[in-house]
């Protein structure tokens, strides 16, 4: 079994983190600057625990190829991603199909995207929270979020909860 002080001091050697990452994903955070920089070393890492994201370099963080293989594991490394990358559709989507929290990281624009809020709030209603003030008075949105967790109605506005539709959901009708 590789330890942690192993790969301190082969840090640089490709093939030898390499196979520590094979064991155990979470020792590429003990690698070289370089190697953490290298996309294929990184994706490696990834596609075994989508958790090690945290650990690759700024660079890779910017890299939606690298981002997206992670999200798609494991929704919420998108907090490790550039805020770039935050503000990009396809990768906060991704990561709310997986986990509705994301969209606590997703930018201005996206929690005002009435397909990634919808996609968010039907894995975790009470993430509706942080939609945009034009999104919790949406119907369909408020709809999905109470669905999934009738406790999303202490963020949905008063008036819209006295809509009839709204107060079927709440009565579970």
């Amino acid at each position: 079994m590789i330890s942690k002080d192993d790969v301190i001091e082969n840090s640089n050697d490709r093939e030898f983190v390499l196979k520590a990452i094979e064991e155990t994903p979470t020792l590429i955070e003990f690698a070289s600057d370089e190697l953490r920089d290298n996309k294929e070393v990184m994706l490696e890492a990834i596609k075994r625990n989508g958790e090690v994201l945290e650990f690759a370099s700024d660079r890779l963080k910017d890299d939606k190829d690298v981002v997206l293989t992670a999200v798609k594991e494991v929704g919420w490394v998108v907090c490790y991603a550039s805020e770039e990358l935050k503000a990009d559709k396809e990768v906060i989507l991704e990561g709310c199909k997986i986990d509705g929290q994301v969209l606590y990281y997703a930018s201005k624009e996206l929690r005002d995207d009435k397909e990634v809020v919808l996609e968010a709030v039907k894995n975790k209603g009470i993430i509706v929270k942080y939609a945009s003030e034009r999104l919790l008075r949406d119907n369909d949105i408020i709809i999905a979020a109470l669905t999934q967790n009738k406790k999303a109605s202490i963020f949905i506005p008063i008036e819209c909860r006295e809509r009839e539709e709204i107060k079927a959901v709440l009565e579970g009708e």
